[in-house]
């Protein structure tokens, strides 16, 4: 029976290759999973409402939908990640071309749409602003979804044990005394959760290159 380490280690048959398949709606669920909060908050940061931020991702998705099956990786042209990216600009830009001329409705810096947010709280989808903020989200949306698959493999217990030491920033004596064990225990579960999700990303980043 494989191990929780044995399920990290990337397979042959990579989500990319996996997507080919219109039928195979776990990986398709996997990739909407993963993936759609990095779209939507782009396009959000782009300056999309959330009803636009919303209609950039279903676009986004139908025509990876549509591309996937005569879709080849080639290292000498660029990666999935920069080719997701232009889908999701050129959706971003639809979504522009979309609204009145008279009704410019922009989302605010903070994330809210308002009509009187400035053009310069927009990121311009051809500019290296949004490369670099496509870039930052990316990382960031591997991490959280290596978190996520990382804590449904582990005892419960265990991943509060490592949250509590690591995102709550609970000192060792004072995880140790709550959970009721030996303050060794909260560094093995910080060493050994953080392993494990360092895995995650790895494989995350080995599908999606």
């Amino acid at each position: 029976m494989p191990t929780a380490d044995d399920e990290l280690i990337p397979t042959r048959a990579t989500l990319l290759q996996r997507l080919r398949n219109w039928q195979d709606q776990s990986s398709w669920q996997e990739f909407f999973d993963t993936y759609w909060r990095l779209i939507y908050g782009v396009a959000r940061k782009a300056g999309m409402t959330e009803v636009e931020a919303q209609d950039v991702v279903q676009e986004t998705m139908v025509s990876v939908a549509r591309h996937m099956p005569t879709f080849r990786y080639n290292p000498a042209i660029g990666s999935f990640k920069t080719w997701l990216l232009n889908m999701t600009r050129w959706r971003i830009v639809d979504q522009m071309r979309k609204r009145q001329p008279s009704q410019p409705h922009h989302a605010s810096a903070g994330g809210t749409a308002t009509g009187t947010a400035t053009i310069e709280k927009v990121v311009d989808p051809a500019s290296p602003d949004m490369d670099n903020l496509w870039n930052t989200e990316w990382e960031r949306t591997l991490l959280d979804a290596a978190i996520d698959k990382v804590r449904v493999r582990l005892d419960p217990q265990k991943y509060q044990i490592f949250d509590f030491y690591v995102n709550k920033d609970w000192a060792p004596d004072k995880v140790a005394e709550a959970f009721g064990i030996p303050v060794g225990q909260v560094y093995q579960a910080k060493h050994r959760v953080t392993e494990m999700i360092k895995d995650e990303v790895k494989r995350l980043e080995k599908e999606m290159t």
